[in-house]
């Protein structure tokens, strides 16, 4: 396996702006681009090494499956868009279908690097992939709510004015519309979230807190809605896990993960902070819920396993 080698299945508009994202950060010395529409790979991959150099030595080229077998990282966009008003579970007959056709290429092939999804429904993707697959859980994991939480970040830094790399707060669970924002925990630089709010003068901490939260969940709805889709902010998202992965970082991020009885859940695939780093979610954690967090996760589990259990899966 090449350590320093990564491979993009789907060169859309977000596999595209994730490769951007991945060159720009100079993590790989080998990027591959594939595509079902070879014409778009090779002309993505055109376009980028154009601007190599003034960046890093690099070799970015249009390939075929063949050339996933010694990646460390396999990355899957491919997909039909979210729609206008379209939810991202509506996606999922299309995007299932996709996937059955995509890792079959994958698991002929020698791969042992990790298998990272992004297409939507990420998380009941993400659990179709691995069932597809047979790979280790922790080889095979989601981009998750790792934008949503960059999202939240984003926006309390915003109302707080703050700088949002000093908050420390989590999206959990679907990445969709049930997922959860963990008030509980949130913390800006170890202050608990709502007494910062009252040294910032912001006393309607319930009132404040479900309007951000609510801006969070519907962020993709109001982007799609204005500019028809969301692709900037996943590829830095996805830039990121890149990172922890071949910098062996072992961070905390809220990717999707194959739960195994975890927070008394099983069977499906979550968005929960763990532990990621060369052999990817190396550890789920669990971290503390108030007791409605704990009924909310569940509830959003239970949405997703509705819809999981009328896949045909393995």
């Amino acid at each position: 396996m090449n350590p320093r080698k990564a491979a993009i299945i789907g060169c859309g508009f977000v596999g595209s702006s994730i490769a951007f994202s991945l060159i720009q950060k100079g993590l790989f010395s080998e990027l591959v681009l594939i595509d079902a529409n070879r014409d778009k790979a090779e002309g993505e991959a055109m376009d980028l090494s154009h601007g190599l150099p003034y960046i890093a030595a690099m070799d970015v080229y249009a390939g075929t499956y063949d050339d996933v077998a010694d990646c460390a990282l396999v990355i899957i966009t491919a997909g039909a868009n979210q729609k206008p008003g379209e939810t991202r579970l509506e996606l999922i007959g299309k995007n299932v279908a996709i996937l059955q056709s995509i890792i079959p290429q994958i698991t002929s092939r020698p791969f042992g690097g990790i298998l990272l999804i992004v297409s939507n429904p990420v998380d009941v993707l993400t659990y179709a992939a691995w069932r597809l697959s047979g790979y280790p859980a922790h080889r095979v994991i989601g981009s998750g709510t790792v934008l949503d939480t960059a999202r939240l970040k984003y926006l309390l830094g915003e109302h707080l004015q703050v700088d949002s790399r000093s908050i420390h707060a989590v999206i959990i669970g679907e990445h969709g519309d049930s997922e959860l924002a963990v008030w509980s925990g949130a913390n800006i630089s170890g202050i608990p979230l709502a007494h910062f709010c009252q040294l910032q003068g912001h006393n309607d901490y319930q009132g404040n807190t479900k309007r951000l939260y609510e801006s969070v969940r519907d962020s993709a709805y109001e982007i799609i809605r204005r500019k028809g889709a969301t692709y900037y902010g996943i590829a830095m998202a996805v830039g990121r896990i890149a990172e922890c992965i071949v910098k062996d970082e072992r961070a905390v991020l809220p990717v999707s993960v194959a739960l195994g009885g975890q927070y008394g859940l099983q069977g499906l695939s979550l968005s929960i902070p763990s532990i990621v780093g060369r052999r990817g979610a190396e550890q789920i954690l669990e971290i503390p819920l108030a007791p409605e967090e704990q009924q909310a996760l569940t509830d959003s589990a239970n949405q997703l396993l509705e819809v999981i259990r009328t896949l045909n899966l393995p």
